[in-house]
């Protein structure tokens, strides 16, 4: 809420990550950016599958988005990433809001 409040929305989704990083980091938490998620198929591993936002306590997977408005895409990268990763949790923010509390969406992995 601190990085919102404080820069407002209309930036791109790299200065969001880069200050939500620092405020994590700064709170105590193993935070991790652009963390590398491979995908295995079958046989084939691609090692440079997917990178996720930030990951924290390698327990919550955060995906930001700088969008008018979620789709079933935003949702379902987050739910693939909580899956692929075996991750309990997933937060989905929108920084593009007036009021980011209303542009937050918890995923959780069943």
């Amino acid at each position: 809420m601190e990085v919102h409040r404080q820069l407002g929305p209309g930036l791109l989704e790299s200065a969001y990550q880069e200050c939500l990083f620092y405020e994590i980091k700064k709170g105590g938490f193993f935070v991790e950016r652009e963390k590398i998620l491979p995908i295995v198929y079958k046989d084939i591993k691609l090692d440079h599958g997917y990178r996720i936002d930030l990951l924290i306590e390698n327990k919550l997977v955060i995906e930001l988005k700088t969008v008018e408005c979620f789709t079933d895409v935003h949702i379902a990268q987050v739910l693939t990433y909580l899956r692929l990763g075996n991750y309990p949790l997933g937060l989905l923010m929108n920084f593009h809001s007036k009021i980011l509390k209303n542009n937050i969406k918890r995923l959780i992995n069943t």
